[in-house]
């Protein structure tokens, strides 16, 4: 696959996203229900992948895509058009900086069951704009390449482990995971606009870096 396959899949868990595996290591259960959160991502991905790949057969050009294919005319509005929005929305981040306050489930998380963090798995992937709009771009690309669904095997194992890393960081270094997920929480917790800031830019960078 033609794509960015790290930063796409570093743009995939920035912000709620990432910091919803980081709670779910702080919480009483922390490895079945992170198991479960990895579960619920990992169906998101896989369902999303290939719905979006359908859409693309379906709408032919008119997503936009990283590859060597040159979008149409319509394609190229619809890459304005995301730009303009994630420029708005990078915009309303830093002029509400002082007021910005992370989701309010984020702190239920602390108490989540397998169940629950399976569907948040799922919810944190389907309900994130720029993450249905990564989808899409990865759909598209499979599309105009008339590639198979394991050729977006790359991105969604790059996102996975992505996800896993305060999992895998937990057991791994597990006394020193403990001391400190706690403070990148709270640290993401107050400085969740710039993380959505940085989200927008990156995937800017990658809308204007095609072609």
């Amino acid at each position: 696959m033609g794509l960015q396959v790290l930063p796409l899949a570093i743009t995939m868990m920035a912000g709620p996203q990432i910091m919803s595996a980081i709670v779910l290591v702080t919480s009483p259960r922390p490895v079945r229900v992170s198991l479960a959160f990895l579960s619920g991502v990992l169906l998101a991905l896989v369902v999303g992948v290939g719905v979006a790949r359908g859409l693309a057969a379906l709408l032919g050009t008119a997503l936009p895509t990283s590859a060597g294919h040159h979008p149409s005319a319509v394609g190229k509005w619809v890459q304005i058009g995301l730009v303009c929005l994630l420029i708005l929305f990078a915009l309303k981040n830093f002029l509400g900086r002082k007021t910005a306050q992370p989701p309010k489930w984020l702190t239920t998380l602390l108490s989540a069951t397998p169940i629950t963090a399976l569907r948040t798995g799922l919810l944190v992937i389907f309900t994130m704009p720029s993450d249905v709009i990564i989808m899409l771009t990865v759909g598209a690309n499979l599309e105009h390449h008339q590639a198979g669904f394991g050729s977006a095997l790359p991105f969604i194992g790059a996102t996975l482990l992505i996800a896993a890393l305060p999992l895998l960081l937990y057991l791994v270094l597990h006394k020193q995971a403990l001391t400190a997920m706690p403070r990148v929480r709270d640290w993401m917790n107050t400085h969740s606009w710039l993380v959505n800031i940085i989200v927008c830019v990156v995937f800017i960078t990658l809308i204007a870096t095609g072609p």
